[in-house]
């Protein structure tokens, strides 16, 4: 069977690009959840590039486009933008082709990202607060230098370097029917798609690819439904790493043809899935890079089969990791925060206390005050932080509160 046409490379350049990134990327695990098999119903595993070097796939694409500079281009040096994945792999390539790199990210830039790309070789340049003014920077900075400008997603040979995971996965899971993808630009998901769909064509079966974005910074659902890569207004999201806010070109091509389906995931539907990582899996994996699972644990995806969810990155700033895991626990409903107004007198704090034990719940932080929005002058108002062990419990602990005489109001 002849191989399929789709725009952006071909199995072949998918192929060779395969040999180059073998030289520096790590064959990541291929890790068996049976949590998330008993919540799809089919077989699931997880592809652990969170665990590249690096931290996360982007060293591929990112050394794929690097090492096919002319020796002209490598004297002029490269330069690039990016929060933090994309500025590492960039780095790494870099350093590994004796290669001059300038990264531009923002202010606020994680400190163990900034650090990290340090520590490769780069010369980092702080600017602006979002991605977008690094990434006007970095442009600038090529037109006046000379510099090679490597995008993160939108180029031929990243998308060709991304690809190779999806030869990998094949590799490790041969009779796979779907794979999840994360989704900023595109470019992970692109060349994915495209190799794997190239690949099956040629051995006449077929594939199924979902792709996953944060609800937040979605552009692609509006841009397939407009036919054209289209930019939007993104809001805040704790999955930065794919917080893009416009498909890049070559992606968005290759996409509308090669990729089943987009689905969208919220923040807390993300904090629940890095929370089943750590305890279910052991996996540490930043926002961006669980979206997949999140798409499985809300029934988004269906009639799977045999399914590889990526886990595309890994790098998360601990502070970040707390309240992120913070907000997983209360998405669970395994952490409850209540307020409670009580006559102020001796002995009712104590008394809420025992009846929470009573319901088998445990408080672990207590805000007591006079001065509540809703508290008489003869009253007290109480936040109380309670661990649960899920929906169940929580109506447990609030009826057992309400049985009492009380009135809890759950504080969001």
């Amino acid at each position: 069977m002849p191989e399929t046409v789709l725009a952006g490379p071909t199995l072949t350049e998918f192929e060779q690009a395969r040999l180059v990134v073998s030289r520096v990327a790590a064959i990541t695990p291929m890790e068996s959840s049976g949590y998330l098999a008993e919540q799809l119903g089919s077989p699931v595993y997880l592809k652990c590039e969170n665990l590249q070097r690096t931290g996360s796939y982007k060293i591929r694409g990112a050394y794929n486009r690097l090492v096919r500079l002319t020796e002209e281009e490598r004297a002029r040096g490269v330069v690039a933008a990016s929060a933090g994945n994309h500025a590492q792999g960039v780095a790494f390539a870099a350093r590994e082709l004796g290669i001059a790199a300038t990264i531009f990210m923002p202010v606020g830039v994680a400190l163990p990202k900034l650090q990290a790309t340090r520590n490769y070789g780069a010369e980092v340049v702080l600017r602006g607060h979002t991605v977008d003014e690094p990434l006007r920077a970095a442009a600038e900075f090529a037109l006046s230098t000379g510099a090679v400008l490597i995008p993160p997603f939108d180029h031929a040979d990243i998308v060709a370097g991304q690809g190779t995971l999806g030869l990998e996965i094949l590799d490790q899971v041969p009779d796979l029917d779907t794979v999840i993808v994360p989704i900023g630009g595109g470019g992970l998901i692109s060349g994915v798609a495209s190799a794997l769909k190239q690949r099956f064509a040629r051995e006449g079966r077929s594939v199924r690819i979902v792709g996953v974005q944060a609800a937040n910074a979605a552009p692609y659902p509006i841009s397939l439904r407009n036919g054209v890569s289209t930019e939007i207004a993104i809001s805040p999201t704790i999955a930065d790493g794919i917080a893009v806010s416009k498909p890049g070109i070559l992606n968005f091509d290759i996409i509308r043809n090669a990729v089943d389906e987009i689905v969208t995931v919220t923040d807390d539907d993300i904090a629940r899935a890095l929370l089943v990582l750590l305890e279910r899996a052991k996996l540490v994996v930043e926002p961006a890079g669980a979206v997949s699972v999140a798409a499985i644990l809300t029934g988004q995806v269906k009639n799977a089969g045999t399914t590889v969810a990526i886990l595309s990155g890994g790098n998360i700033d601990p502070l970040v990791m707390e309240r992120v895991i913070s907000r997983g626990l209360a998405a669970s409903d395994r952490y409850l925060k209540l307020r409670l107004t009580l006559p102020d007198r001796p002995g009712q704090l104590a008394r809420v206390a025992e009846l929470i034990s009573e319901a088998n719940a445990n408080v672990v932080e207590v805000l007591h005050t006079r001065h509540g929005r809703n508290a008489l002058i003869s009253d007290v108002e109480i936040e109380l932080s309670v661990e649960t062990r899920g929906p169940e419990h929580v109506q447990r602990v609030l009826g057992h509160l309400i049985e009492a005489g009380y009135e809890p109001r759950i504080d969001f």
